[in-house]
């Protein structure tokens, strides 16, 4: 896939193209090889969280009813 990228640094545009360029490889297999690495990487919020770690959260006002809209959206009528 062909994107452009725009605001790259760019002396470290330079030396990504200088280390491909040494090891016969393209900017972008480097590039992919550094997006792939850190999209592997394990962030700290998702090193320790559990499902019991989830804290639930309130509806915003004027919700109040949502479960019985939802139920005449799918259902149709009032059960």
């Amino acid at each position: 896939m062909d994107k452009t990228i725009r605001n790259l640094d760019e002396r470290a545009y330079r030396e990504l193209r200088a280390r491909a360029v040494t090891q016969g490889r393209t900017v972008g297999d480097l590039l992919n090889d550094a997006m792939r690495s850190y999209l592997s990487q394990v962030s700290p919020s998702q090193r320790n969280s559990t499902l019991r770690a989830l804290v639930p959260e309130s509806f915003p006002e004027g919700n109040e009813h949502l479960s019985e809209e939802i139920d005449e959206i799918v259902y149709g009528g009032h059960r």
